[in-house]
C-alpha cells in the first residue's frame, strides 16, 4: 500500500459531511473525466490532486449548427468544476481512485413570475462523487487496464421552492447512481521514448434513478500524443495533443427537463501542455469543438478548459 493509505477514506469521510444543496448535469462534464498521460498510473504510490474545469455555454445549437437565441428558454450556463481527489496503485495491478467535486453554477433563463423575464441565478454545491477500481495486471508496465466503479448520487437534485425555474438536467447533482466501465493505454511511437501516446474511454450507465428522472447514458473517449524531449535539469515539459469524443444519450422520464432537447455528440480538439517537477505534476489544456450535433434545442460552449495539479506520495 503507498505512503498514506488514509488519505482515500479521509476524503470519502470529508464528502459526505459537506453541505448538499437541493439544487445533473447535462452539460457533458465527463469530458473531463477523460485524456491526459497523467490521469493513467505508471507504478505503485499514492498521488493527490485538484482540478478545476470551466465552460460557459452561452450559445444555441441545433442539429449540427448555431440555431436562434429565441429557440432557447435558456440562454447561458456558466459552470466551474473544483475536485479533490487521490489515486493510490497499493501494487503493480490494483489501485483505487476518488473523486469529490464541488459545482458553481451562474444560469439565465426565461421565467420568473410571468414565465417571460430573464431571470439570473447563481448556485453551487456538492456533486455527484465518483469512486473506481484500477487494473493494470495486463503489462509488466502498467501500460494498459481498466476501471470499474460507481457515481454515487451525492449532489443536490429534486424540486426547490427557490429554484423554480431550475430544471433537472441544470441542477448539481442527476439523483442517479451509475455504473462507471472504462479502459486505457499509453504506447511508444519511437524507440527512444520521445514519442508517446495514450488512448482512454469511459462509459457512464445510470443504474439507480430517483424522482422519475434518468440522465442520458454518456461515452467519452480521448486519444492523445505527447513529446518526453523538453527537459530543464528535472524539469520535463511535455506538449500534448488529443481527441476528444463525447456522446450523450437523450433524459428521460416524467420529471425530464425536454427528452427532445438533450442528447449530443460532440468532437473536440485540446491541445495541452504537462509540466513534471517530481513530485509536483501541473497539466493544463483548452479544448475547442471541431464538431458538435445536438438533438433540440441546446446551450453550448465556444470552449472548454481544464487545469490539473497533482503530487506523488
Amino acid at each position: 500500500m503507498g505512503a498514506l493509505p488514509w488519505v482515500l477514506p479521509a476524503l470519502l469521510l470529508a464528502a459526505c459531511l459537506l453541505p448538499s444543496r437541493g439544487l445533473a448535469c447535462a452539460c457533458g462534464c465527463g469530458i473531463y473525466e477523460v485524456g491526459t498521460s497523467s490521469m493513467i498510473p505508471t507504478g505503485a504510490g499514492l498521488e493527490a490532486f485538484t482540478d478545476y474545469d470551466f465552460q460557459d455555454q452561452n450559445r444555441n445549437w441545433s442539429g449540427t449548427s448555431l440555431a436562434p437565441a429565441a429557440d432557447n428558454a435558456d440562454r447561458d450556463i456558466r459552470t466551474s468544476w473544483y475536485t479533490l481527489g487521490a489515486q493510490e496503485m497499493f501494487n503493480r495491478s490494483w489501485g483505487l481512485r476518488l473523486e469529490v467535486p464541488y459545482e458553481d453554477r451562474h444560469f439565465v433563463t426565461t421565467g420568473g413570475a410571468t414565465g417571460g423575464e430573464l431571470v439570473s441565478l447563481n448556485f453551487g454545491g456538492l456533486g455527484d462523487i465518483r469512486l473506481e477500481g484500477i487494473y493494470t495486471g495486463f503489462s509488466p508496465d502498467l501500460s494498459k487496464g481498466i476501471t470499474f466503479g460507481l457515481k454515487f448520487p451525492t449532489g443536490g437534485y429534486g424540486t426547490n421552492d427557490s429554484y423554480q425555474d431550475i430544471d433537472r438536467d441544470t441542477e448539481i447533482g442527476s439523483g442517479s447512481t451509475d455504473i462507471l466501465l472504462g479502459g486505457f493505454g499509453r504506447f511508444n511511437f519511437d524507440t527512444d521514448y520521445g514519442w508517446s501516446g495514450f488512448a482512454q474511454a469511459l462509459l457512464d450507465v445510470p443504474v439507480l434513478t430517483q424522482a422519475r428522472y434518468r440522465p442520458g447514458a454518456e461515452f467519452d473517449a480521448a486519444l492523445g500524443a505527447y513529446y518526453n524531449g523538453l527537459r530543464i535539469g528535472r524539469l520535463l515539459v511535455s506538449p500534448i495533443g488529443q481527441l476528444k469524443l463525447s456522446i450523450r444519450g437523450r433524459d428521460t422520464g416524467a420529471n425530464s427537463a425536454n427528452p427532445v432537447a438533450s442528447g449530443f455528440v460532440r468532437v473536440l480538439a485540446a491541445p495541452g501542455l504537462e509540466i513534471d517537477l517530481h513530485p509536483f505534476k501541473v497539466y493544463a489544456d483548452v479544448e475547442l469543438p471541431l464538431y458538435y450535433r445536438f438533438t433540440g434545442d441546446q446551450l453550448v460552449a465556444r470552449t472548454l478548459f481544464r487545469l490539473s495539479v497533482g503530487r506523488m506520495f
